[in-house]
């Protein structure tokens, strides 16, 4: 065949070997305005590590380890060649690469450093978008501190490891490693999201904190990693424990994988169903008091389900800016087409409102103040519930910006678009969360407080922002139905947030933008309906990679 008919035009070029941070506009504002308080120090080495980091997820390298990670998912041994029982996972090297620069970077490390949780949500924000699914140890073993907390003694023990730069891969006792990776296990078949429905028992032993498990769990998050934060009912009712995989003799715990689940994405990730028949564990806290013992992992982990959810937010966003900015139809670069243009503004406004919510709820975990406490009790949740449930229609709606392109896996949509729903699922669904805003509605008045004098700093800022804060009131005053309308009251707090923020720190052309569709109700079911009115090419010059 002629090779003249293969000859390759108006393709976009690939997006590769470019900066993931220092090309964020919005990340990397917020992340300035929310150092402006820090020590020079603190902002040079802060600077420094996000750019390293958003040139490695920006890098061939990294591209080509996502694509090996997922073209090449776990394998579960459970025997060894002689029948031995072993239950071990197998990992391609790729898997254990991306692992390992991200704890190298800090990633587990929020808990000690200064401004520790806005430079860890910020970096794992930047290098969830070269591949999500090793970003579950990576969130677990960070957010297994606060609750070891509730054991000084666990706590020195764990938490240098847990906190460390370092990864060591393979089973081995902790005490021989310089780093180590926690999961989590608390559902079961029978429960789900309702834990206190665990039937996962615990007899206590004659030494101290000590007992022997014996249940279920339906689903065991990265059943790889060195320890694991476990529910069960012991005498006193529901309570945590810690379960190693290898005890301090080099034994290994009683901890059977029966299976690994096979899911929609997320497929670089084990998650896996494991059974417990005389397992050692370390109780966490008091007996009967699991649940809110290990709310604090679960908190954290929540951040990560809108910090992740962000992050792929804005990796489709940037391929689909991309690949309009080099494709040409109708005579004309794509991104300079009007409909174009209204699609991807659109696209930007909510990237741009998750990456500031997901940056002012790490701040607030840095500040640590009592009123800052009470209001990520309300906003944590509530940012949960709306950021995880916009990611999906936002990453569908970028892949087809590319057309067909995009429904080919080489372009990395796919993957984008099968992880999208996970972190909607993950530490609670849609209704486990407005239910738990509505919980902290009715009994802790502070976080409410919290929460209005947060969108309060916004006031007579834009008319269309302060009419939804006022039907905002309207509806936490009518209490009668209050749960059948909870995913409606939760959705118009986290939209009226993210408008508060957005009216303060963005570009007006953005602010006005956010504020004319979601606040003031110009705009149609789907992206790409904004109104003509608007600067449009603000928005979208504002989404394109910087530099």
């Amino acid at each position: 065949m002629a090779a003249t008919t293969h000859t390759v035009s108006n393709q976009p070029p690939p997006l590769v070997g470019y900066e993931v941070y220092l090309g964020d506009r919005a990340l990397t504002e917020g992340v300035e305005r929310h150092l402006a308080d820090a020590a020079p120090g603190v902002r040079e080495e802060v600077r420094r590590e996000l750019t390293d980091l958003g040139r490695a997820a920006g890098s061939a390298q990294a591209q080509r380890w996502a694509r090996e990670a997922n073209e090449n998912p776990p394998v579960l041994r459970t025997h060894d060649r002689y029948g031995n029982r072993i239950d071990e996972v197998d990992f391609h090297p790729a898997w254990h690469r991306l692992l390992g620069h991200a704890v190298g970077a800090g990633l587990t490390d929020a808990w000690g450093r200064p401004s520790g949780h806005l430079r860890r949500a910020a970096g794992f924000f930047v290098w969830s978008q070269a591949e999500a699914g090793h970003g579950c140890p990576v969130s677990m073993t960070h957010a297994a501190v606060p609750a070891l907390r509730a054991d000084p003694e666990l706590a020195a023990q764990w938490e240098p490891l847990l906190t460390a730069h370092v990864y060591e891969e393979g089973l081995r006792p902790p005490a021989d490693k310089a780093g180590v990776l926690f999961g989590m296990a608390m559902t079961e078949k029978q429960g789900g999201s309702d834990v206190r429905a665990n039937t996962t028992s615990a007899v206590a032993l004659d030494a101290s904190g000590e007992y022997l498990l014996t249940g279920h769990k339906w689903f065991c998050s990265a059943p790889m990693s060195d320890g694991f934060l476990v529910l069960a009912q012991a005498p006193g009712g529901l309570t945590c424990f810690l379960v190693p995989r290898v005890l301090p003799d080099g034994t290994r715990n009683a901890f059977a994988v029966q299976r690994l689940k096979e899911k929609l994405g997320n497929r670089s990730n084990a998650s896996a169903e494991i059974e417990f028949d005389g397992t050692w564990a370390r109780r966490v806290g008091e007996e009967g008091r699991g649940v809110r013992t290990i709310i604090g992992m679960v908190a954290a982990t929540r951040l990560d389900c809108v910090t992740g959810s962000a992050a792929l937010m804005r990796q489709a966003l940037t391929q689909a800016v991309h690949h309009a900015e080099h494709r040409s139809a109708f005579g004309a670069p794509l991104i300079d087409q009007p409909l174009m243009r209204n699609v991807l503004a659109d696209l930007a406004l909510e990237s741009e409102a998750a990456t500031a919510l997901t940056l002012r709820l790490a701040a607030a975990y840095d500040a640590g103040t009592e009123q800052e406490r009470a209001f990520l009790r309300l906003a944590v949740p509530a940012a949960k519930y709306w950021v995880t449930k916009r990611c999906t229609p936002m990453v569908a709606e970028a892949l087809e910006c590319l057309g067909g392109n995009g429904y080919v896996e080489e372009s990395g949509l796919p993957r984008l678009l099968r992880e999208s729903p996970v972190n909607s699922i993950w530490e609670g669904s849609g209704n486990v969360q407005s239910l738990d805003v509505l919980r902290a509605l009715q009994r802790e008045p502070q976080a409410l407080n919290a929460f209005l004098r947060e969108i309060g700093l916004a006031r007579g800022a834009d008319h269309r922002l302060d009419a939804a804060v006022k039907q905002l009131f309207t509806d936490l005053a009518d209490l009668e139905g209050i749960e059948g309308r909870a995913r409606r009251v939760v959705e118009r707090m986290t939209l009226v947030l993210q408008g508060s923020l957005l009216v303060r720190f963005a570009p007006p052309q953005v602010a006005d933008a956010f504020c004319a569709s979601r606040l003031g109700g110009d705009w149609g079911a789907a992206f790409g309906t904004l109104p003509n009115t608007l600067d449009l090419a603000a928005v979208v010059a504002r989404a394109r990679i910087a530099g």
